[in-house]
């Protein structure tokens, strides 16, 4: 029998996979949360342009504008997965609570969201679910609503939280989940420590997202303003994050992979890329800073690691942020 899955969240990374997973359940098996494109949504379903399977996908699954909506709507039946697909942002209440209602004891818990340390919410409130850490590579932006514009790459690593001490069915449940986005024509790996995989990932989001956002500038734009101590204040914001990596033992994340990157960005044609946190400080809406910055300070404090470029970028994002709200309110 094909799972029921409920996606969480269907921005662009959302939207996507929405599509992808409809190519191997059908769409009336997924759910979608909606809320600034619930009109369109509900009427035309999501639209998908991509450089990868081509222009004018559409999925039209059943959409729903709360999780208690969508309960509703299932008639009973079980969600055998829960696909997190929204910002990791320290809401009130907390997006593990959000989905609390379509919880059910088959149910896993897959969370496609930046940062690090960002599962210990699920694992607390559904210590008895299978819970599901990945890493995307997805670049994809919602251009209007319910209409997405794919590039280039997709790609999903996949793994337990946490590595180990799982139950089996939560190891069942990641070789499940990797193997039926396989039949989607998806691109998963599953891996038996994902963790590496964020912190790989962590060591360009954590220093480019914050620098971008604060400084209005892509990231070739930002190498071009001050150049040579742009490019060492960057440099230096990597190394301390890699530092951290490598107190937990993630020795991967070192100089030569700093190295790599920092020859990536400097290898890019003007004006470089927009980094999702200066998109969001463009428009004026909440940043993933703490899942992307702040728990990288915090675990760097558990350890004993000295982060003190970070925790400069981390104070002046969450400053940045802050404002944001006040703008809202006035």
């Amino acid at each position: 029998m094909a799972p029921r899955i409920l996606v969480f969240g269907t921005g662009s990374v959302g939207s996507v996979y929405t599509y992808l997973l409809s190519k191997a359940v059908p769409s009336s098996n997924i759910t979608a949360i909606c809320r600034s494109n619930y009109e369109v949504a509900s009427k035309d379903g999501f639209t998908i342009n991509s450089t990868l399977w081509g222009n004018d996908l559409n999925v039209k699954p059943t959409i729903a504008r709360t999780v208690e909506d969508a309960v509703a709507l299932s008639n009973g039946e079980a969600f055998d997965y829960i696909v997190v697909c929204s910002k990791a942002l320290p809401t009130k209440p907390s997006t593990a609570e959000l989905i609390r209602p379509a919880v059910s004891a088959q149910t896993a818990i897959v969370l496609i969201q930046n940062g690090v340390a960002i599962e210990e919410p699920y694992a607390d409130a559904f210590p008895d679910n299978p819970l599901l850490s990945t890493v995307v590579y997805l670049p994809a932006t919602q251009v209007r609503p319910a209409v997405v514009e794919h590039k280039e790459v997709e790609l999903l690593h996949v793994g337990t939280y946490p590595a180990t001490g799982v139950s089996t069915a939560a190891k069942d449940a990641a070789k499940a989940f990797v193997e039926l986005l396989a039949a989607a024509g998806a691109t998963a790996k599953l891996h038996d420590d994902v963790q590496a995989e964020r912190w790989t990932k962590l060591l360009v989001n954590a220093s480019w997202n914050p620098v971008c956002a604060l400084t209005r500038s892509r990231d070739v734009q930002f190498l071009s303003s001050r150049e040579g101590e742009a490019l060492d204040l960057i440099r230096d914001a990597m190394r301390e994050i890699a530092s951290v990596a490598q107190a937990y033992g993630y020795g991967n994340v070192n100089e030569e992979m700093v190295e790599f990157q920092i020859g990536r960005a400097r290898a890019r044609k003007a004006p470089g890329v927009q980094p999702s946190m200066l998109a969001d400080a463009l428009a004026g809406k909440s940043m993933e800073v703490d899942a992307i910055v702040g728990n990288v300070v915090k675990l760097a404090k558990q350890k004993g690691v000295a982060v003190p470029m970070l925790r400069t970028i981390y104070l002046l994002a969450s400053g940045l942020d802050s404002s944001f709200s006040r703008e809202q309110a006035a």
